[in-house]
């Protein structure tokens, strides 16, 4: 298989143990929307002594449980779309681990959230969302909620900010508003300085949205099917970001750095908005 070739899949994370049908939806409605196939895989970690019986037995038995998992997993997503190429596989690793090294050959990753607490997140054994969103090379998907697809007027949100990380999210959200036929609401959401005159605030928001409206021309002449919006709404990004997403198909948001070890240190907006917002969730990385 090629490189390209290679690059065009989409990842679906199973856990065989949960309910992964709304994330699996989710996946198979982009690869057909895309017209890119699908790849649904299970990690099986390796028990710590493989020499004793009862470990090899109950890894054995993991591995049977994961082609199940995926036999099934893969029924259903043709069945949903027969026209979506699936394929499987179960891997050896920490299902983390195996999914940011996977991450280079795909064109997105999509996870299922419980919508844990920080704290729950970073103590579960299991979690994925973390550290698979702060270190995969591609754009990952964390569906922990159905699409608003009932909005009369479907829409998607941005965060913008000006760095090269947010100009990787308008990149997705913009290719993403024209494959759904959704509106894009692009937000640079304003922060006061501790120290500041309450009579300056309406020109520095207005500068603010100048900068905003310089940041996106480019992408609104690339894609001029999407309608488009500039709000610069004034408050804490996590909150009027996931405010603006409410009724959202999805929230971009673009990922600085690569995270430290296994990718706790996601930044606290990106952080802040896969425990908070209720919808889909794009974090993107700077490719």
């Amino acid at each position: 298989m090629t490189n390209t070739a290679e690059a065009r899949e989409i990842l679906v994370g199973i856990d065989p143990a949960r309910d992964c049908h709304m994330q699996l939806a989710w996946a198979a409605d982009d690869a057909h929307r895309r017209r890119r196939p699908l790849r649904l895989l299970v990690a099986v970690p390796a028990p710590h002594h493989v020499q004793h019986v009862d470990a090899s037995t109950r890894m054995k038995a993991q591995l049977r449980e994961g082609e199940r998992a995926l036999a099934a997993a893969a029924s259903w997503v043709r069945e949903r779309h027969d026209d979506v190429e699936v394929a499987t596989d179960v891997l050896d690793g920490h299902p983390a681990h195996v999914l940011i090294r996977q991450s280079g050959r795909a064109r997105m990753i999509v996870l299922g959230s419980r919508h844990l607490s920080r704290t729950e997140e970073f103590l579960s054994a299991g979690s994925l969302v973390v550290p698979v969103s702060a270190q995969a090379r591609c754009p990952v998907a964390v569906v922990g909620d159905a699409e608003h697809v009932t909005q009369e007027t479907p829409y998607l949100v941005v965060g913008v900010d000006g760095s090269e990380s947010s100009g990787a999210a308008l990149a997705l959200a913009f290719e993403e508003a024209s494959l759904r036929g959704a509106t894009l609401r692009a937000l640079w959401v304003w922060q006061p300085p501790v120290l500041f005159s309450l009579k300056d605030e309406p020109t520095l928001v207005q500068t603010q949205r100048s900068l905003l409206s310089e940041t996106v021309a480019g992408w609104a002449e690339k894609y001029p099917d999407v309608a488009l919006t500039h709000e610069v709404p004034v408050g804490h990004p996590v909150e009027e970001l996931a405010r603006a997403a409410e009724h959202a198909l999805a929230v971009v948001v673009g990922r600085r750095g690569n995270g430290g070890y296994m990718g706790m240190r996601l930044g606290s907006v990106v952080h802040g908005l896969l425990h908070r917002a209720h919808c889909p969730v794009f974090t993107v990385p700077v490719t």
